[in-house]
């Protein structure tokens, strides 16, 4: 059976971004007289990243995935009596990146590109717990007041007209100023982390699920940024017809101020820093003494629905190659393809996709907007990620359509039944005579 992407739900998205849009306009009311306009300007940004979730279709609102995501959270609900009372609720996202947060106003977002990765449902229970957590603990206001109080102090009022008085270096006595006390609405600090780590333990041992997910979950993620794909060698076997071979040109790293980028260590291994998870391995030695402590027999690493589960992992792996196309991010969703083909190099839909994004670069190219639609090279991905950019920005215009052709031919005999597919190889077919 060739997938599918799940239809979205328009008038769900729509009522419950009017419900949350209802639940942050609320909440400015209830914000403290003093310094409220700081208050309002921050929270303005929260909800801003919010509105840009709903306006992305970020949500994925399959019946049956939200579902056993609500029985997930049921599941530790219902043994928490802290949780009982509270008003929140968890949400599939469709992105592909491999991690989980919550962004306010009682929503927690769990990436479909980390929920793909776990091994079972304790992995993904720790991972709601940790989210609940921060929530719980009341982690992202607080941050808010702390800087607005900081921002507003009578101390740091005196050193910003100190600075704006002075006439030489402005930029960077403010720089040194603020560095301290910025504040990122989407980042956690390290602090607030370890405490998410422990009360999520907390929860989870009330529940049926097995307490080692969380280390098993925390060591996962200490690893999930690592590249799993011979980017050159892929690249290579998928696109070296016999009537138009592969060119090693394609791939070439291109040095200098015009040209790609140039080596740099965090290619071959990301820092700490560069990590979409970093100080996983500290964090599981701080568990590790409350794991012992709470470790039981009978308890299970799936509780809910294990078939559900896996045909959900195995779902997500396609929904975030449609998702990041649809978002207009042709490489990620190439890379995303093309791992993905390595388990399933006879995929009907896999193959067409690899077609309809190379089809689609050579339009954007011809507009002159290819700019919008790929990443370019940067040491914060890692190295195989950045030679599939290379090679997009080494294609020139007819290559585009040329790679796609000779590639989509080769299918042609077998896949022809597939309209999908048909409407991709005619397309190619058409771009190669312009």
């Amino acid at each position: 059976m060739v997938f599918s992407p799940a239809a979205e739900d328009k008038q769900l998205l729509s009522s419950l971004f009017t419900k949350y849009e209802q639940h942050y306009q609320s909440g400015l009311t209830k914000l403290p007289a003093e310094n409220k306009k700081s208050y309002e300007e921050i929270y303005q940004l929260r909800w801003d990243h919010i509105k840009e979730v709903f306006d992305n279709k970020e949500l994925y609102t399959a019946p049956e995935a939200q579902q056993y995501l609500d029985a997930l959270v049921e599941e530790i609900v219902k043994t928490n009596p802290l949780l009982q009372d509270r008003t929140f609720h968890c949400y599939f996202s469709r992105s592909g990146v491999p991690n989980a947060s919550y962004i306010g106003e009682g929503m927690i977002l769990f990436n479909m590109g980390l929920f793909r990765q776990l091994e079972d449902e304790s992995q993904a229970a720790f991972v709601i717990c940790h989210e609940i957590a921060h929530y719980f603990l009341q982690h992202s206001e607080n941050s808010i007041s702390k800087y607005v109080t900081t921002i507003n102090s009578k101390a740091v009022q005196q050193e910003l007209r100190k600075i704006k008085g002075s006439e030489y270096r402005k930029r960077a006595q403010l720089e040194n100023l603020v560095k301290g006390i910025t504040f990122n609405s989407r980042r956690h600090s390290r602090d607030h982390e370890a405490q998410a780590d422990s009360m999520a333990v907390e929860f989870l041992h009330n529940t049926r699920f097995d307490i080692t997910g969380a280390t098993t979950a925390l060591d996962l993620l200490d690893n999930i940024d690592a590249d799993t794909l011979n980017t050159s060698a892929c690249l290579e076997r998928l696109f070296n017809a016999k009537a138009y071979p592969f060119q090693k040109r394609w791939i070439a790293r291109q040095e200098g101020l015009l040209g790609g980028h140039a080596q740099l260590k965090e290619d071959d291994k990301p820092e700490d820093s560069l990590k979409t998870h970093p100080d996983c391995k500290l964090r599981v030695q701080l568990l590790a003494p409350l794991i012992t402590r709470y470790k039981a027999s009978g308890k299970s690493g799936f509780v809910v629905n294990k078939t559900e589960f896996e045909v959900l992992k195995a779902n997500f792996q396609y929904e975030i190659v449609e998702y990041a196309y649809t978002s207009n991010n042709y490489t990620r969703s190439l890379y995303y393809t093309m791992v993905l083909l390595e388990k399933h190099p006879a995929d009907p839909w896999l193959i067409t996709q690899v077609g309809r994004i190379l089809n689609s670069c050579y339009a954007a190219q011809k507009a002159h907007t290819l700019g919008r639609q790929v990443e370019l090279p940067s040491p914060g991905f890692s190295s195989g990620y950045n030679l599939l950019l290379q090679f997009i920005q080494n294609l020139y215009l007819e290559e585009f359509s040329s790679i796609s052709y000779h590639y989509l031919h080769q299918y042609s005999p077998q896949l022809s039944y597939y309209p999908d597919f048909k409407k991709e190889y005619i397309t190619s077919s058409q771009l190669i005579k312009q």
